[in-house]
């Protein structure tokens, strides 16, 4: 028995019609005769989906009694017993009633499938797991029902149920989607045009990578080399030149054209060494294609054309971009140049783009950096120019009748010895000299053909060839290695110099730092290790790529930093030439590292000197807040315990209640402040559980007159998860608040509804309200805003509010109230499993 399968329908929102779209399709399979059941769907009272149910099986709910309430759930045995050829079971993120067989929804439909049955499901996109925080910074709102990625992934089909924000919005506002009460609340908030756009655009590019990741599998498996222009992806071909970013920019260009266009940035450096590139304009074109929302990339090879081919064909680029070499006319003697050959040997599936720059033709600004050695490739020119060359010169001069003289015939032998030195170095040098010799002596000088030389002025001319041969070849051969030094030096020069620049200026993170170690040396992995003393072990203090080593001695390369820090790198051996740069790297790091903690220790003594802010705000307040309440306090004691007063009832009452109202002031700030304090020490611990709004908000306005709040909670509105205490605390002080700057016959509005899975608890009044840039200045401790008197308040109100919010996972937000005033905003998690109460299918409900 095989597995099942799983089609998934993505939305970008609530309401774009993913379960409508899920129960059209059982009705077509069903009409093509396949056993299909609905496993479960929840309706939320839309009228036109519960039409849908009709004709379909339904499955029978499992119903669950939890803290005195029943609640139903899919019944996964009832489906495995009856077995059907496809379930439909919706709201994949669902989390099931403690109680249930599985935790979430998704485990549930996870042994359908392995039971062979197929399933059909659906899901939002802000129900994805890794975009929560994606979604939280759009939509304010933080998701607690969330299904792993990869359980979306691994479906065989994913269909996108789109619908354009202004669409949805009206699907909103004629009640399709939520009961009309509720429709106002949500086109403010969830339900904004900016956040449905934002939503949108996260579900189109989740879903259009999962079709490239299709793309690129069949590839794979089918073992497809050609490239498919099913989108526009181009490929920058950078050399580390001033140039790149005139191609960067051509590239971007490029991609705008078509929609969906991807700029990928590629460096390819050579295997031998150091990069060739300097690594300060590297690290700007990297910025610059970030900026413009593409790539960049780092790939190592001694071939630069096929590499790049390679690399092109391997993510099935479109077009390559390339600039006009910058080699000067001349070196198009040794070879058509990189973009010409990329472009003879890309193929007729593959443009290559060549753009003309102000860099063009005036010469590398940069040369590559090298090695002592010359080169495999310039050693045999050397020794065939040393070797051959003279053979040829030989056969020519013995084949022709003009007789030069032997001084003539030194010179031309010396050319090609000069000609070896400066191909080959010194070896091919000095055996051009002796092979040139033997040849002038064979062949011109007399007697020709044998060894022996007649004339002694001859020999002289022979050996005076032999040591000037010697010496030139010498002097060019150094000349070539200190050449090669000197574009070495300058490379590491400028590596060293772009490196304490970006460290000293702060911009460089220890990754980031181990990051360009990497890949300037084509290492695997980096490591930087610690340890306390000589006996203890080795601690990784921070490391970059694949299977990074543990201890020094593992490593293929290991650099000391001090006595207990060392620098490890895995991957190859490096020359040591190499080691003096790596030992810069290495120190580098180790001042990165030592920088990050001093910087963890300045925000650990920032929040010191917060908290002593806070203490002095704290005493400056208690200074004259506390003794305000305690002066009224005192002197009424003081006036009833007086003997030379008689005091009547009705003056002994009023006493009486100015000694109970100052009491009241002093109990709610020392609340606060003890509030403050458990926040700031973090020893707020909420206990949470579900409620009801109902049973904690009307406690929560104990503290204000009777007729200054006008409470409206629905008795059907879903229950809460949050701390009751904490809950009770934030709105009696939100409200307080509200009521304090709320003018005489203007009552605050206190009303409660549900949007998706949250409860919002909205707090309206008509006072002065708040500008936007002082908004999130109220919330800050000891600030009150305006020209409140003193005695109003220390300022901690809603700092406190907000902060137990935040304890609970709710927020807590403040915006402006139609029509002028100020409205504060708890949004509270409902309750997993609490859906509203669907009412009854409306007669002239048509499909």
């Amino acid at each position: 028995m095989g597995r099942g399968k799983l089609r998934i329908y993505l939305g970008a929102a609530p309401g774009v019609g993913k379960t409508y779209a899920m129960l059209s399709e059982a009705h077509r399979r069903v009409e093509r005769g396949t056993d299909c059941v609905v496993a479960f769907v929840e309706c939320h009272g839309r009228a036109r989906t519960e039409v849908m149910l009709h004709g379909l099986e339904q499955v029978k709910r499992k119903e669950l009694a939890y803290r005195g309430t029943v609640f139903t759930e899919m019944d996964v045995d009832a489906v495995l017993e009856r077995r059907p050829a496809v379930a439909i079971v919706d709201e994949l993120a669902h989390t099931n009633v403690p109680g249930s067989r599985n935790a979430k929804r998704w485990q549930d439909v996870e042994e359908l499938l392995a039971a062979g049955i197929h399933v059909i499901s659906a899901v939002n996109i802000q129900h994805l797991e890794s975009l929560g925080d994606v979604v939280e910074s759009i939509t304010g709102v933080r998701q607690k029902e969330t299904v792993p990625d990869e359980v979306v992934r691994r479906a065989d089909q994913i269909e996108l149920v789109d619908m354009s924000p202004q669409a949805l919005r009206r699907r909103m506002a004629h009640g399709n989607i939520y009961k009309p009460d509720k429709v106002d609340a949500a086109l403010s908030n969830y339900f904004r045009p900016g956040n449905l756009t934002a939503l949108r655009e996260l579900a189109l590019l989740w879903t259009a990578d999962r079709v490239d990741a299709y793309l690129q599998e069949y590839r794979t498996e089918h073992r497809v080399k050609k490239i498919w222009g099913s989108r526009e992806r181009i490929v920058v071909g950078l050399t580390g030149g001033p140039e790149g970013r005139t191609l960067i920019r051509r590239a971007a260009r490029l991609a705008q054209k078509g929609a969906g266009g991807e700029v990928l940035a590629v460096y390819i450096a050579r295997s031998d060494g150091l990069t060739g590139a300097s690594p300060k304009e590297l690290a700007v074109q990297r910025t610059l294609v970030e900026d413009l929302g593409g790539t960049f990339h780092h790939v190592i090879g001694d071939d630069i054309p096929s590499a790049l081919l390679d690399f092109a064909r391997g993510v099935n680029a479109t077009q390559i971009v390339m600039g006009v070499s910058r080699r000067p006319t001349w070196q198009y003697l040794l070879g058509p140049g990189v973009s010409a050959t990329v472009a003879r040997e890309s193929g007729p599936d593959l443009d290559v783009h060549i753009v003309t720059h102000e860099e063009a033709a005036k010469g590398r600004a940069l040369p590559a950096s090298r090695a002592s050695r010359l080169g495999r490739a310039r050693v045999i020119w050397g020794w065939l120019t040393g070797i051959a060359g003279p053979a040829l010169l030989t056969l020519l001069l013995t084949h022709i009748n003009v007789h030069l003289g032997l001084a003539n015939d030194v010179l031309l032998f010396l050319s090609l010895t000069v000609a070896a030195a400066m191909l080959g170095g010194l070896l091919p040098a000095l055996a051009s000299a002796a092979f040139g010799s033997l040849l002038l002596n064979w062949f011109f000088t007399p007697p020709l053909h044998r060894i022996t030389i007649a004339d002694p002025k001859n020999i002289v001319a022979l050996l005076i060839f032999f040591g000037v041969a010697v010496a030139v070849a010498s002097v060019v051969d150094l000349a070539a290695r200190r050449t090669h030094q000197a574009a070495r030096l300058r490379a590491e020069s400028e590596i060293l110099s772009f490196l304490a620049g970006s460290v000293l200026r702060g911009e460089t993170t220890l990754d980031a730092l181990l990051e360009r170690v990497r890949e300037t040396f084509a290492m695997e992995s980096v490591a930087l290790l610690e340890r306390e003393s000589d006996i203890e072990p080795w601690t990784c203090a921070a490391s970059v790529g694949r299977n990074p080593v543990g201890r020094p001695e593992d490593a293929d390369v290991d650099m000391p930093v001090g006595d207990y820090m060392a620098l490890a790198l895995s991957g190859r051996v490096l020359p040591a030439e190499d080691r003096r740069v790596l030992g810069a790297f290495a120190a580098q790091a180790a001042v990165v590292l030592d920088r990050q903690r001093l910087q963890h220790q300045a925000d650990q003594a920032r929040d010191l000197a917060e908290g002593n802010r806070i203490r002095t705000a704290l005493l400056a307040a208690v200074s004259h807040d506390l003794r305000t309440p305690l002066a009224a306090i005192k002197a009424s004691v003081t006036s009833l315990r007086s003997d030379d007063v008689e005091w009547s009832p009705e003056d002994q009452a009023e006493l009486l209640a100015g000694i109970e109202e100052g009491a009241d002031r002093l109990d709610h700030l020392v609340g606060n402040l003890l509030d403050m304090s458990r926040l700031q020490t973090g020893t707020v611990k909420p206990i949470i559980r579900e409620i009801d709004l109902d049973e904690v908000v009307p406690m929560a306005l104990g503290g204000v007159p009777e007729d200054s709040v006008i409470l409206d909670i629905p008795e059907d509105l879903a229950m809460v998860t949050v701390d009751a205490g904490l809950l009770e605390r934030a709105v009696a002080n939100i409200v307080e608040n509200a009521v304090k700057y709320s003018p005489d016959g203007e009552p605050v509005l206190v009303s409660a509804s549900a949007i998706a899975d949250r409860v919002e608890v909205r707090v309206i009044d008509r006072g002065p309200g708040v500008p936007d840039d002082a908004k999130d200045h109220i919330f800050a401790p000891f600030q009150r805003y305006g020209d409140a008197p003193r005695g109003t308040g220390v300022g901690l109100g809603l700092a406190v509010a907000r902060g137990f919010a935040q304890a609970m996972g709710a927020t807590l937000n403040a915006e402006d109230t139609p029509g002028g005033g100020f409205t504060m905003v708890l949004s509270l998690p409902s309750a997993a499993g609490d859906a509203p109460v669907r009412p009854d299918l409306p007669a002239s409900a048509t499909s």
